[in-house]
C-alpha cells in the first residue's frame, strides 16, 4: 500500500480522539460569537464617523466566513466594513487563523488609493508606533507576517514607508495578536478589532 494511504501512529491517535473534535467545535462556535460581537462593536464605532470610501460603498454590508484551508489551517473571519466592487476594495478584516494568530487588517485598492497614500504619509505620526505593519506582499491575500512579508510602521521609518507605498497598487495595513495575548484569551476580540480600526482611521478619513 502506498505510504500516502497509511496512517502514522500519531495520525491514528488523532483520528480516534473524539474529544479533540468536540473541542474544535466548541472553539469554532466561540470564535463565531466573538466575530458577531466584533461586528456590532465596529458598527457602533463607525456610525458617527465619515470615512473616505468608494462611491457605491454600503456601510451595512458585512460577511462572516469559516473555512479549513488557509495554507492548510482552519480560519474564521469577519469583513466589516466590506466593499469589493469594480476594482475598488475598502474592507476591514478580522481574521482568526488557527495555528498562527489573529489579524486585523484594512484592505485598500482602487480609485481612492492615492488619497489613502497621502493620508498615511501626511498623518504618519498619528499612525506610527501603534503596533501596525504595512504588508509588502503584491496581493491583499497574503497573511504571513515578519521579514519579507510586513514592515512595522514606526516613527523612524517614514522615508522607508513612503518609498514602499509610492509605486504600490494596493495598501494593506495590519496588526497581529498572539493567541497567548491575554485579551484574546479573555474573549476581548471586539475590543482589539475596534482599537486597531481606530488606529487606522487617519488613513481613511
Amino acid at each position: 500500500m502506498s505510504p500516502t494511504r497509511t496512517f502514522t501512529d500519531a495520525e491514528s491517535t488523532l483520528l480516534a480522539d473524539a474529544q479533540f473534535f468536540r473541542h474544535k467545535a466548541v472553539i469554532t462556535a466561540k470564535i463565531r460569537c466573538m466575530l458577531e460581537e466584533t461586528h456590532r462593536a465596529l458598527q457602533a464605532d463607525l456610525d458617527p464617523i465619515r470615512l473616505i470610501t468608494p462611491s457605491s460603498f454600503n456601510p451595512r454590508i458585512h460577511q462572516l466566513v469559516k473555512g479549513e484551508h488557509l495554507e492548510d489551517f482552519p480560519y474564521q473571519y469577519l469583513d466589516y466594513p466590506k466593499h469589493f466592487q469594480g476594482g475598488n476594495t475598502f474592507t476591514f478584516r478580522t481574521l482568526v487563523w488557527w495555528g498562527h494568530y489573529v489579524v486585523c487588517a484594512i484592505l485598500l485598492e482602487g480609485g481612492a488609493l492615492r488619497h489613502y497614500k497621502q493620508q498615511l504619509l501626511g498623518r504618519f505620526h498619528q499612525v506610527a508606533g501603534r503596533g501596525l505593519e504595512l504588508s509588502l506582499a503584491p496581493s491583499l491575500w497574503e497573511w504571513k507576517r515578519g521579514e519579507g512579508y510586513t514592515f512595522p510602521i514606526t516613527h523612524d521609518r517614514k522615508a522607508q514607508i513612503a518609498a514602499i507605498v509610492a509605486e504600490r497598487s494596493l495598501i494593506k495595513v495590519l496588526r497581529c495578536f498572539s493567541f497567548e495575548d491575554v485579551n484574546v484569551r479573555d474573549g476581548q476580540l471586539p475590543h482589539l478589532a475596534c482599537e486597531t480600526f481606530r488606529a487606522m482611521l487617519p488613513i481613511i478619513t
